[in-house]
């Protein structure tokens, strides 16, 4: 089933500019729940972590192992909250449009904001262009694009290079996230538009695809978060 977007169109400078309602919603939705999940586990900090702290410094942990698996500490410790947030922002934004979607009058409001294309690359835009700040911050400007011109023939390679890696990481991103809410969709139409047989394939469609769902979303968390370290990686150490 097609349901449409809810755009609205501003008129700058004599261009066109599109936003996505519903992305930009549920992106602050994103953001809240991020932001309250952090408040409630780092309240009250104790020594002896229990409950909720242990959960925030299991995700802090696993985060480290995985800067760690890339560069040196030394060099990536400072990218460990970014790292931190990051994942927990898209593992969010990738359950959301999960348990059920909202439709009203044919528009779709109710979505992961991961299953919107735009988003999806404008995260792996700032994640790139944040490689080649630090990059150049850490290594100096001379270092830095010394490597893109070493030997001078791979120059448009390397460059190319940065445009592919931002399209696949969003792109790897977004296609996982959207096929599997459209996915749900179908088999969620299965069983409202149909009867006996609706029922018979796709609630247990349904069940099951929810749990693949949630593991492919956990592991596309995980995937982003890693690339964009090992990204991080290849501009901060002058050893790529």
């Amino acid at each position: 089933m097609q349901h449409k977007q809810p755009l609205v169109s501003w008129k700058v400078f004599g261009l066109d500019i599109v936003f996505n309602l519903s992305s930009i919603m549920m992106l602050i939705i994103t953001a809240v729940i991020v932001f309250v999940v952090a408040i409630i586990c780092t309240r009250n900090l104790q020594k002896r972590p229990t409950g909720k702290q242990n959960f925030i410094e299991w995700v802090f942990d696993f985060v480290r192992g995985i800067i760690s698996s890339n560069m040196s500490w030394s060099k990536g410790g400072q990218f460990h909250f970014l790292a931190v947030t990051l994942i927990l922002f898209i593992f969010v934004s990738n359950m959301l449009g999960l348990p059920f979607s909202v439709v009203t009058g044919h528009t779709l409001w109710w979505k992961s904001p991961t299953a919107d294309a735009t988003v999806t690359l404008t995260l792996s835009t700032l994640i790139i262009l944040l490689t080649h700040y630090y990059g150049i911050k850490m290594r100096g400007t001379k270092s830095y694009f010394g490597n893109y011109t070493k030997p001078i023939f791979l120059l448009p390679i390397n460059v190319f290079e940065e445009f592919t890696s931002t399209l696949t990481l969003g792109l790897r991103l977004y296609g996982n996230i959207y096929a599997g809410e459209l996915l749900l969709t179908l088999l969620s139409g299965l069983v409202i538009n149909h009867l006996a047989w609706g029922w018979i394939i796709g609630l247990p469609g349904l069940v099951v695809w929810q749990a693949f769902s949630i593991f492919i979303g956990s592991i596309q968390a995980y995937i982003f978060i890693m690339l964009s370290m090992v990204y991080m990686s290849h501009k901060v150490q002058s050893d790529h």
